[in-house]
Formats: structure tokens, C-alpha cells, sequence
């Protein structure tokens, strides 16, 4: 592993999930792909145990994979597997939500949050996970987003919904619909846009990146009629960060906004609540779709899809969405490298030329 940093291939971590949904179908899936391997060197945590009944289940074409104990003895050339839980006895209960395979997940998804953390791993992938089972568990976050912002000490992050042509980021996540007007406010928007500002330009190279918000209330509040949080929070923040030179507009009355389809003269669109963006966002990219966690020092995506326990070990999944989520991992990493080197070559520049 003693490769130039700048020219080695960006090291991607994946925690496998629950192993009784489809998870290991659509990774395994996924690391077939020799395109993957030539762009990124892929490390899973789990265990040779559930790789080889899945690859026996589905009937997957089998392909290199070294397996190793820690990162420290990871196969640049290879799909590498790090075993976790070695001594651990578990059964595979094929579409199944149980303990076990719940606590394997938490365990997967720590151990490569531990390795991330070391600067080990460029970035993280993580398998679907069924949050009930997790929880039962002793897991205390309502999703991974939550999960990678306490662990990183972030004050916050963002869910942003990514595909080639279509971004998405929500205001509140993991929380019933019953509570999202009651933590709507100024602050909270304020920030979830800066957010989404950022990640634009330091993620995705856009440098004057377009953004729409959408309201809260059915057409958008009607002047204070249906509700007058648009008017006293969420217009004040748009109308704010566009005089410090924003392209931000709204707040767009949702259902005209995606039914005439104006998000594509946007390069995202910042939604008040959960649905409200991943509706629109699976219909319109739910085989193609990303979820990634904006706002934090490290770089963490996953597939928008679930356990899907009821296919589960049927062959009918398809990791497309996995696939694309270690692309985007990919890329991203190359862009904050790429970024981060520009951004030192001009403070020498301004060096020198003082």
C-alpha cells in the first residue's frame, strides 16, 4: 500500500448491512463489475460465511477476493474482504429481520467507520439496514446520516438524494410528519442550505451552484392562507442568501414544481421533510439513486433503497443503485483531493509572489 496518495486508487469501504435482506445480492453484484475495480480498490466488512452462501443462493459468478483480518493487509489489486466477528456463530435466515444479523450489521458498520475514521479508507459505502431490527439492538440513531454525524462530532449534516440529473436534500429527515413544523425554523433552514451551497461546489465542482426551495403547506402557503411558514421562515432565508450573491429561489409550491418539471433548471432542490423529496426522487431515480450525507469531513453514500427483505435471496435485486454508490463515493473523493490541491497551489502562488 505504499502508493503515491495522489495517484493511488481511493481505498472504499463497505459495511455490508443486514445480511438477510438484499444487501450482500447487490454488493456482490456490484464488486463483479472489473470497472469498479480498476477505479477504486473496495474493501467489505463481513464474513466469507455469508459471501459464500449468497454466492451459492444466487448462482453469482465467482471472481477474486482476498480476505484478510484487518486493513492493514488489504489486496490493492483485489476486492478485498475483511472478516469480522471471526469467533462469532450466527445463522443466515434468508429474508429475515433477527438479532443476529442485526447486531452483524452494527458490527460491519463499525469497523469500517473505525478504519475510515484512521484515514485507512478514502470513503464508505453502507449496506441497507432494517433501522427496527437496529434499534432493538441498542443502536440509538434513527439512520446512518444520524449515525456518521455523532460519530464525526458534526454540529450537522444534510441527506441529499443524488443522481446524474436530479439532487435532492431535505430540511428534517428521520422524525414523524406530525413534528417537522414544529423544528422548522429559520436556523435549521439556514443551515441546510449552506450546506447544500457547499457540498455543491466542494463535492460536485459546481462553482455558482442553482438551488430551489421548496415550501412547506400546499401551494406553498397561498400568501399566508394555508399556513405562513414560507412567509416568517423560509422565504427570509432564500431572500437573505441570495443578497450575499446565491442563486437560491423560493419557496416553489411542490407539486407544480416536480409536475412541470423545473427542477431540471436547478442543480438541486432543498425540500422541507422527508417525502416531500423522496417521493419525487424515487419515481424519478429509484433505480439509478444515491443517498449521500452532506456536510461532514468524510465522504459516506449508500444505495436509496432498503432491506427489501421480501426478495431477498431470489436474484431479483438490482445493484444498480450500489453500483452507483460507490461511483459517486469515487468521484467525490476525487474531487475534494482535486480541490484541496488547487486550493494549496494557489496559497503557494500568493506565497511567492509576496
Amino acid at each position: 500500500m505504499n502508493v503515491d496518495a495522489e495517484t493511488r486508487r481511493p481505498h472504499i469501504g463497505i459495511s455490508i448491512g443486514d445480511f438477510n435482506g438484499i444487501g450482500p445480492e447487490v454488493i456482490l453484484k456490484a464488486l463483479g463489475n472489473q470497472h469498479l475495480q480498476k477505479l477504486c480498490v473496495p474493501v467489505l466488512y463481513g464474513s466469507i460465511k455469508i459471501v459464500t452462501r449468497y454466492r451459492k443462493i444466487l448462482n453469482l459468478k465467482d471472481w477474486p477476493l482476498h480476505q484478510c483480518s484487518n486493513v492493514g493487509q488489504l489486496n490493492p489489486k483485489k476486492v478485498n474482504l475483511v472478516n469480522i466477528g471471526q469467533n462469532l456463530k450466527f445463522d443466515i435466515k434468508v429474508g429475515q429481520a433477527t438479532s443476529e444479523s442485526a447486531r452483524f450489521a452494527v458490527d460491519s458498520l463499525k469497523a469500517a467507520t473505525r478504519d475510515l475514521k484512521k484515514g485507512f479508507l478514502d470513503a464508505v459505502v453502507t449496506g441497507p439496514i432494517s433501522k427496527v431490527a437496529l434499534q432493538k439492538e441498542g443502536f440509538n440513531f434513527p439512520g446512518h446520516t444520524e449515525f456518521f454525524t455523532k460519530v464525526f462530532e458534526m454540529p450537522d449534516s444534510l441527506m441529499l438524494m443524488v443522481s446524474e440529473d436530479l439532487r435532492i436534500a431535505v430540511v428534517t429527515g428521520h422524525i414523524p410528519l406530525g413534528e417537522v413544523s414544529k423544528v422548522l425554523t429559520r436556523e435549521r433552514v439556514m443551515n441546510k442550505a449552506k450546506i447544500l451551497l457547499h457540498t455543491l461546489q466542494q463535492d460536485f465542482g459546481i462553482q455558482k451552484p442553482k438551488v430551489a426551495v421548496l415550501g412547506l403547506n400546499p401551494h406553498a402557503g397561498e400568501n399566508g392562507m394555508l399556513g405562513d411558514e414560507e412567509e416568517q421562515i423560509i422565504r427570509p432565508v432564500t431572500l437573505e442568501l441570495k443578497k450575499k450573491g446565491n442563486l437560491i429561489y423560493g419557496p416553489f409550491p411542490a407539486d407544480g414544481f416536480f409536475g412541470l418539471r423545473e427542477y431540471r433548471k436547478f442543480d438541486a432542490v432543498l425540500a422541507m421533510y422527508h417525502d416531500q423529496g423522496l417521493i419525487p426522487f424515487k419515481t424519478l431515480a429509484f433505480e439509478k439513486g444515491v443517498n449521500y450525507t452532506a456536510g461532514l469531513p468524510i465522504v459516506r453514500t449508500s444505495p436509496d433503497h432498503g432491506t427489501a427483505f421480501d426478495i431477498a435471496g431470489k436474484n431479483q435485486a438490482d445493484e444498480t443503485s450500489f453500483l452507483e454508490a460507490l461511483y459517486l463515493a469515487h468521484d467525490i473523493v476525487r474531487y475534494r483531493k482535486e480541490n484541496a490541491k488547487a486550493l494549496e497551489e494557489t496559497q503557494t502562488l500568493a506565497k511567492e509572489s509576496n
